[in-house]
């Protein structure tokens, strides 16, 4: 087995990388693309399932700290391969016989197995690219997060929003408080109108999170939708407007409900005309408004970016 390992690392030298994962559990995890494994139970487990895919072999002991860093990255990396490979943990000091069968003197060390065979191999806790590089080696392709947010993205413009709410579940279950998985799951509650449900969402966010720009949106889209849930009825509101042009309140009313309906540039039109005719009323209310629906459609948005041109020759002309 030595020439499985040509990247092997000493289990002291890897520090600080991934989150740590305690090892012990003897419960099948995401399904049965993860699990742990007993001396009995490795043919099956192992040598018979990798017939159909190849396995990977994870020896580990809760001593081990590398171990702990691995561990997410690997069954990320698993979960991301979408079935293309399965994961089974063995603890060595539980289970000693089969590592000391294939020669396994350092940990973590991680055997693909093949046809019943093994194949592949590494040991120390590698960086999540290596261990990605290491999967697609023997199973292909994997999508990373980017390419499968950008999906999701494609699919709501497509209108297919069960299947983006898939692909935004599936993110978060490999990587639980993801912030653009979390914003996009939230933003598609909101566009159904299911404000409780976006509200859990968001604060299922990861530590750090909320300070990320698609977080930021789905944030803004949400109290949008909260304010146009609070104002009054669309036809009452342009009555006052036509009456009294200078009903400030009524624009800014009228505008959030345009943006509930997605007429972006209409609304930010209401807004404008309010800081032209009025700039500072409301301590800047306008303008405030205008800059969260800024923040709620994104910096690349057409209507951010001619809304902001036209703010800004109001501002500064």
């Amino acid at each position: 087995m030595a020439g499985l390992f040509g990247r092997s690392r000493n289990e002291g030298g890897a520090q600080g990388a991934g989150q740590a994962v305690e090892g012990a559990a003897a419960t099948e995890k995401n399904g049965s693309l993860i699990k742990d494994a007993t001396t009995a139970s490795f043919s099956a487990d192992v040598l018979a399932e990798s017939a159909r895919q190849p396995v990977l072999v994870d020896f580990w002991a809760p001593w081990c700290g590398p171990c702990k860093q691995l561990a997410p990255v690997l069954e990320k990396a698993v979960k991301a391969a979408g079935g293309k490979v399965k994961l089974v943990k063995m603890n060595i000091d539980e289970h000693p016989d089969i590592p000391g069968r294939l020669g396994v003197r350092s940990i973590p060390a991680v055997i693909a197995f093949q046809r019943g065979q093994p194949v592949d191999g590494f040991m120390g806790a590698l960086p999540e690219r290596e261990v990605k590089g290491f999967i697609e080696r023997l199973a292909g392709p994997i999508a990373d997060d980017a390419d499968r947010l950008a999906e999701a993205e494609a699919l709501v413009a497509a209108g297919d929003v069960e299947g983006a709410s898939d692909l935004y579940t599936a993110l978060l279950a490999e990587n639980s408080g993801d912030p653009a998985a979390v914003a996009g799951l939230a933003k598609l509650f909101v566009s159904a109108g299911d404000i409780e449900s976006a509200k859990k969402v968001l604060v299922s966010v990861a530590p750090g999170g909320e300070r990320d720009a698609a977080f930021i949106a789905a944030k803004a889209a949400l109290d949008l939708a909260e304010q146009a849930a609070d104002v009054g009825d669309s036809s009452e509101l342009t009555q006052r407007i036509a009456a009294n042009p200078d009903d400030h309140q009524a624009r800014l009313d009228f505008a959030t409900l345009l943006n509930a309906k997605n007429r972006r540039e209409e609304a930010a039109a209401e807004l404008l005309e309010v800081i032209k005719r009025d700039r500072a009323w409301n301590d800047d209310g306008a303008r405030k408004q205008l800059l969260q629906f800024f923040d709620a459609w994104g910096p690349a948005d057409p209507a951010t970016i001619g809304a902001r041109k036209k703010l800004s020759l109001l501002l500064f002309s």
